[in-house]
C-alpha cells in the first residue's frame, strides 16, 4: 500500500561499518527537529529522511557528526570523521574499493615480516633458533613493535579514530571492537617487550603479530566487500547509461547538436535509424520501430507513428523520426524510473526490524562477554593466565563484529530491486518487496489489464440486403461524433479499410441505450435491442445470435436503417496475448485469481471462463472494488491487486500490494507499490517469483550472520578448550569475521543471476 510522504531527503552518511552504526545513526537523525522518520542503509551509505517544511539539513549533519559520523552536503565534500572522504565506506564504490585496496596492500607488506618472524619460528624451529641467535629476542621484538605500530596507526588508524570516540560516548560499534582487540594486544606486547619485569612470571609474551594480522585481514575484508558492493549498484548504472548525451534539434532551418540538458519542451528533435532517442516526446513525422526492451522487458520492437509517445533512452531501429520534446529532466520517464529504483534500494524491509532490535545491544554485550572471558581465564586458567586471558578476550571481540548482520538485508534489496528493474519490474519500497512474497490472492482489473483496453469490431452479421461495406460506412459515420469505446472501435475498423466517411446530421446520444443520426439522408440507429424496440423495431428473430455473441465475451450492437434492422455488430476488448499464460503461471504458483470488473456480468464471466479465473466480480464501481478488497482481507486473504494505476487507485491503495500496469509513459509509474513497465501480465508472476527469491536470499544471509556470531563467540571465549583443546586464535577470528561479510554480499550477488521464470515475448 502506498502512503504519501510530504518531503523526502537523501543524505550521505560516512563512517558506518556495521548494523549498530545504522541503529545509532538513525537514533541521532530522528532526534533532529523536523525529522519525522529516518531510515539508514548500510549498503548504500545513505540516510532517507521524511521531514517537515521547517527541517534544517545542517542540523541533521551536525547530529551525525555528534554521533561520530560524517554527512556531506554533496558527494564531493570531504567530511568524514577521519578527514578522508569515503575512507569509511562512502563515495563512489570504485573509489572506495581502490582506497581500501591501497590500505590493505600497505598493511600486508608491513605485516608480512612480522608474520615470518613470529609464525615462521613456530612452524620451523630451526628458523626460530637461528633468528633469535643471530638477532636476539629484544631486537626481534623491537622490529615487530615498529612494523606493527606502522600497521595499526597507519592503514589501521581509522579503527582507532572512529572506534575509541564511539566507545567514550558509550556507543561502541565495530571499529570499537577492532580497536579494543588490537590495541589491547599491542599495548600488552609493548609492556612485555620494554618492561617485562612488571608482569607476572611467564606472562611476558608479545602479540604484535596477531594485532597486525587482524588489522590487515579486516582491511582485506573491507576491500572485498567494497568491490562486491560496487557491483550491487549495477542496475542504476545501466539505467543511467541509457541516457543519450546529444540531441539533434531543429533551430529554424538548421539542425544543431545540443547537450540533452539544453533541449527545451516543445523543441523538435530528429532521430536517425540506430540512434538512441534522446528525450521523451511525441512523434510528429515518420514511422519506425523502437526497441523499448531496456525499460519494459518486452523483446519485440514497438511500431511508432505520428501521435505516438516515445521514451528517452529507447533505441530507434528502422526509420527516421521527428519528435516534439515533452517531459524533460526530472519529469522524464527514465529519470522517474531511476528515482524509483533508488528509493527501493534505500528501503528497509519489515524483516530488518529483527536486526535492529538485536544490534541495539549486541556490541555492548560482546564487550561485556570479552571482559568476562578475560576475567575468567585470568582467575581460573592455566599459566600463563594473563596471556591466555588476553588472547581469548581479543578473539571474542574480533569474531563478534556485526558487519554481516548490517549487510544481510540491504545488499539483497539492492541486487533484487536492480534485477527487477532490468526485467521491467519496479518496486517502490521495501514493504512491497516483502509483502508480495506472502500474497495468496491476485485480484485483477479487466479492462486494460487482462485485455488491451481498446475495443475492436469482431463481428458484423448482415440481417438485410445491404452489403457489409455499406453497413460499416453508415455505422462509423453515425458514430463519428460519439466518444464512447464502441464508437472508437467502429471508426478504427473503417479506417483500417480505408473508408471515407460522409458527414452525419442530427446526432443524438441516449446514454446506456444507443445513438441516432442521419447519414446520406438515411436514419441510422445503433444500440441495444431495447433501444430499437422503443423505436418499434423487432429484433427477436435474431435474439439467439446476439446471446451467442454475448456468451463469447462480445458486446452485441443492433443497427437499424430507416426503421428496419439491417445488421448485428459485435465489439470486444481483445484479451492480451500474454494473459492466458499469466493466469496459468499464477495458478502454478499456488495463487487464487479473481477478476474485478465494471463490465456486464455475462461478458465478465465469459472472459473468466476462457482464462480459467477462479472468482468473478462484475458490474463494480471503483468504490465497490475497494469494498471487495477490504472484504477479502477481512477474511484473512493477503491480496495483490493489479490495475491501471489511475481508475483503480482506491483498490490499489487498499490491497496488501498494489501493482500498476504501465507502458513506460503512463501515469501508473507514480501510483502503486509495484509498477510493471510492460503491459504483459506474466510480469506479475515474475514479480512474485523475484520477491520470493529475494526474501529467501535475505533469510539465508540473516541465518549466516546470526548463526555465525552465535556459534563462534563461545568457541572464541574458549568454552571448548578445557575439554577438547579447541580454541580460536585472534587471527583466525579476524579472517572468519572478514569473510562473513564477503559471504553475505556474495550471496546477495547471486540474485544477479535470477532469470524470470516466465519470459516476455
Amino acid at each position: 500500500m502506498n502512503e504519501s510522504t510530504p518531503n523526502l531527503l537523501d543524505l550521505p552518511v560516512h563512517g558506518m561499518h556495521c548494523a549498530s552504526c545504522v541503529a545509532r545513526a538513525e537514533r541521532a537523525l530522528v532526534a533532529v527537529p523536523g525529522v519525522r522518520s529516518a531510515t539508514v542503509n548500510l549498503a548504500t551509505r545513505q540516510a532517507r529522511l521524511a521531514v517537515e517544511e521547517d527541517f534544517d539539513p545542517a542540523a541533521a549533519r551536525n547530529a551525525l557528526r555528534a554521533a561520530g559520523y560524517g554527512a556531506a552536503a554533496d558527494p564531493g565534500d570531504d567530511d568524514t570523521p577521519d578527514g578522508r572522504a569515503g575512507h569509511d565506506g562512502t563515495g563512489e564504490p570504485e573509489v572506495e574499493a581502490n582506497r581500501t585496496r591501497r590500505d590493505f596492500l600497505i598493511a600486508a607488506r608491513l605485516t608480512a615480516p612480522v608474520f615470518v618472524l613470529e609464525m615462521g619460528g613456530h612452524l620451523v624451529p630451526a628458523l626460530h633458533h637461528a633468528l633469535h641467535g643471530w638477532l636476539g629476542t629484544p631486537t626481534i621484538n623491537l622490529v615487530q613493535f615498529l612494523l606493527a605500530s606502522l600497521v595499526l596507526f597507519g592503514p589501521g588508524q581509522g579503527f582507532f579514530r572512529a572506534g575509541i570516540p564511539a566507545l567514550l560516548r558509550g556507543a561502541p560499534e565495530m571499529n570499537s571492537l577492532v580497536a579494543l582487540g588490537t590495541g589491547a594486544a599491542w599495548l600488552y606486547s609493548v609492556v612485555a617487550s620494554f618492561a617485562p619485569g612488571s608482569m607476572p612470571e611467564g606472562s611476558a609474551q608479545v602479540y604484535f603479530e596477531p594485532a597486525a594480522v587482524i588489522v590487515t585481514l579486516v582491511l582485506m575484508g573491507r576491500w572485498l566487500e567494497a568491490r562486491a558492493r560496487g557491483r550491487t549498484g549495477a542496475a542504476i548504472a545501466r539505467l543511467l547509461g541509457l541516457q543519450a548525451r546529444i540531441a539533434r534539434v531543429e533551430r529554424g532551418d538548421e539542425v544543431v547538436e545540443l547537450e540533452v540538458a539544453a533541449v527545451r519542451r516543445g523543441d523538435v528533435v530528429r532521430v536517425r535509424p540506430g540512434e538512441a532517442i534522446p528525450v521523451d516526446g511525441e512523434v510528429v513525422e515518420g514511422r519506425s520501430r523502437v526497441d523499448e526492451s531496456m525499460l519494459t522487458g518486452e523483446p519485440v520492437p514497438v511500431a511508432k507513428a505520428p501521435g505516438d509517445a516515445v521514451v528517452g533512452g529507447t533505441l530507434n531501429q528502422q526509420g527516421s523520426l521527428r519528435l516534439r520534446a515533452t517531459d524533460l529532466g526530472e519529469d522524464a520517464v527514465l529519470a522517474r524510473i531511476v528515482r524509483m529504483v533508488q528509493q527501493a534500494q534505500g528501503a528497509k524491509l519489515p524483516i530488518q526490524a529483527l536486526v535492529d532490535r538485536v544490534t541495539a545491544w549486541f556490541v555492548p554485550v560482546v564487550i561485556a562477554l570479552s571482559a568476562l572471558t578475560a576475567l575468567a581465564w585470568w582467575l581460573l586458567g592455566p599459566e600463563p593466565a594473563l596471556a591466555m586471558a588476553l588472547v581469548k578476550a581479543v578473539a571474542v571481540l574480533i569474531i563478534a563484529c556485526p558487519c554481516a548482520m548490517g549487510l544481510a538485508t540491504p545488499t539483497s534489496i539492492l541486487v533484487g530491486t536492480g534485477r527487477g528493474a532490468d526485467a521491467g519490474i519496479l518496486f517502490r519500497g521495501g514493504d512491497a518487496l516483502q509483502a508480495l512474497r506472502g500474497v495468496d490472492t491476485v485480484a485483477l482489473d479487466k479492462t486494460g489489464t487482462l485485455t488491451l483496453g481498446r475495443p475492436a469490431l469482431t463481428d458484423l452479421v448482415l440481417l438485410a440486403d445491404l452489403d457489409e461495406a455499406r453497413v460499416l460506412v453508415l455505422a462509423a459515420a453515425a458514430e463519428q461524433d460519439a466518444e464512447h469505446p464502441v464508437a472508437a472501435a467502429l471508426l478504427a475498423a473503417a479506417r483500417e479499410r480505408g473508408m471515407a466517411l460522409p458527414p452525419a446530421d442530427g446526432f443524438a446520444s441516449h446514454t446506456g441505450r444507443g445513438i441516432e443520426a442521419r447519414v446520406d439522408g438515411r436514419g441510422v440507429l445503433l444500440g441495444s435491442a431495447r433501444f430499437l424496440a422503443e423505436a418499434g423495431i423487432d429484433t427477436s428473430a435474431h435474439a439467439e445470435r446476439a446471446d451467442a455473441l454475448a456468451r463469447a465475451a462480445r458486446t452485441p450492437l443492433w443497427m437499424a436503417v430507416d426503421g428496419r434492422a439491417v445488421a448485428l455488430l459485435a465489439v470486444a476488448d481483445p484479451i492480451k496475448a500474454g494473459t492466458p499464460a499469466a493466469i496459468e503461471a499464477l495458478h502454478a504458483m499456488g495463487l487464487r485469481v479473481a477478476m474485478l470488473s465494471g463490465d456486464h456480468r455475462r461478458t465478465a464471466e465469459a472472459i473468466a471462463g476462457q482464462l480459467g479465473i477462479d472468482a468473478v466480480h462484475a458490474e463494480l464501481l471503483p468504490g465497490d472494488k475497494l469494498d471487495l478488497i477490504r472484504r477479502m482481507r477481512s477474511e484473512g486473504r493477503r491480496v495483490a491487486f493489479v490495475g491501471d494505476g489511475i481508475n483503480d487507485a482506491p483498490a490499489l491503495a487498499e490491497a496488501e500490494v498494489g501493482i500498476a500496469i504501465g507502458n513506460g509513459t503512463d501515469v501508473a509509474i507514480e501510483s502503486a507499490d509495484v509498477v510493471l513497465m510492460s503491459g504483459d501480465l506474466r510480469n506479475v508472476a515474475n514479480a512474485i517469483a523475484l520477491s520470493r527469491a529475494t526474501l529467501r536470499n535475505i533469510r539465508q544471509n540473516l541465518f549466516w550472520a546470526f548463526a555465525y556470531n552465535t556459534a563462534l563467540i563461545p568457541v572464541a571465549a574458549g568454552v571448548l578448550h578445557p575439554a577438547f583443546g579447541i580454541g580460536l586464535s585472534p587471527m583466525l577470528a579476524a579472517l572468519a569475521m572478514a569473510l562473513s561479510s564477503v559471504f553475505v554480499v556474495g550471496n546477495a550477488l547471486r540474485l544477479r543471476r535470477f532469470r524470470v521464470p516466465y519470459p516476455l515475448g
